[in-house]
């Protein structure tokens, strides 16, 4: 049974919300407005959910006294299967979006991909994952920003970091992070003979200054001239900046502008996201030794999904999904993968909070 008190106040606050955003006194409060937009947001689906299941117990309802009606009795009888059907799955959404909200769900996100194993194949496919997510980024409205990238020799990325901002941007990659691996011919393999490598991706919610206090007695700051490939203005400038996080010596380095003060705060924004990332990794981890036993199942598989070429196929290993449309994901049409893997979890943190109850 659901929690109808607790939805009832959902409805009263929405309600209450409607009302203050008609306020004139908001129209220069706009910290307060965004505030109430986000929490208005939120409450909305669970609000539509639980109305659209009130609607549907009052229609059973009706359809189980019509039952013994010579006339409406037939059709209330054709009727009523679907209309439960669709009752438990309603009650099912709306209890998956009563679980708890991961609070970097609105943040924006570091994205850091690095070439694995497979040389220069595996930095080719590092570029072709980056692509691959600017792109997807580009349909869902996100701005990508590079901060600091390493090219190979042959082409490609031995590893290459970006800011995306946009709209819940960290809750819908979140479960990219992990190691990818490809299956395909290397153009220059002359046998056509099928190559593995891989590459991996973390996936970092951007850390406010709030999130985490840098101490400057913690930090070390290394200048020096920026390198890469030969005539480009990268080599003509002391511009590149590395800091060392000395406690944990967590190293980031920038280089990709050519303003020492903007790769300095660039690479203090990729440190604090790492170090949140860090903090929160060891939080999960306590939590998870404590719940292991009830819950289970839940360890991330290094491998987390395959992508071979000659196939057209990819696969998901966390969730056993296979498509057979590769050449549309690569080209960015990840909306399918993606919402498969979040409702994967969904589904799976709604198993382990009913084992709770």
């Amino acid at each position: 049974m659901l929690p109808i008190q607790k939805l009832e106040s959902f409805v009263q606050r929405h309600a209450e919300i409607d009302q203050l955003l008609c306020s004139p006194e908001l129209l220069t409060d706009h910290a307060r407005l965004q505030e109430l937009n986000r929490e208005r947001a939120r409450l909305s689906p669970i609000i539509a959910a639980f109305q659209e299941w009130r609607s549907l117990q009052k229609q059973i309802a009706e359809d189980r006294e019509a039952l013994t009606d010579p006339e409406l009795g037939p059709l209330a009888k054709e009727e009523l299967p679907s209309l439960e059907a669709r009752l438990d799955e309603i009650e099912r959404n709306v209890r998956i979006l009563l679980l708890p909200v991961d609070p970097n769900d609105e943040k924006n996100t570091l994205l850091e991909i690095r070439a694995g194993t497979g040389g220069e194949e595996a930095a080719l496919f590092a570029a072709d994952l980056f692509r691959m997510y600017v792109r997807y980024a580009e349909t869902r409205g996100w701005k990508v920003e590079a901060m600091s990238s390493s090219e190979a020799s042959a082409g490609g990325y031995k590893e290459i970091i970006a800011l995306i901002s946009g709209e819940r941007v960290y809750s819908s990659l979140k479960f990219e992070g992990g190691v990818h691996r490809v299956q395909r011919v290397p153009e220059t393999e002359a046998q056509g003979r099928i190559h593995t490598s891989t590459a991996t991706v973390a996936v970092l919610p951007e850390a406010a200054d709030v999130d985490v206090a840098l101490d400057e007695k913690d930090l070390r700051f290394d200048i020096a001239a920026s390198g890469g490939p030969g005539g480009q203005g990268v080599n003509t400038t002391n511009s590149s900046v590395q800091v060392t996080h000395l406690p944990t010596g967590m190293v980031v380095r920038c280089q990709d502008e050519r303003s020492q003060i903007k790769n300095k705060a660039r690479a203090l924004k990729v440190l604090r996201s790492r170090l949140l990332a860090l903090e929160q990794q060891r939080q999960a981890d306590a939590i998870r030794d404590e719940r292991r036993g009830m819950v289970g199942g839940a360890e991330r598989s290094e491998k987390i999904r395959t992508y071979n070429f000659p196939q057209n196929r990819l696969t998901d290993h966390r969730i056993n999904l296979t498509l057979y449309k590769l050449d549309r994901v690569i080209e960015g049409d990840l909306g399918e993968l993606v919402g498969a893997v979040v409702a994967w979890h969904q589904a799976a943190r709604l198993e382990a909070s009913q084992s709770m109850d």
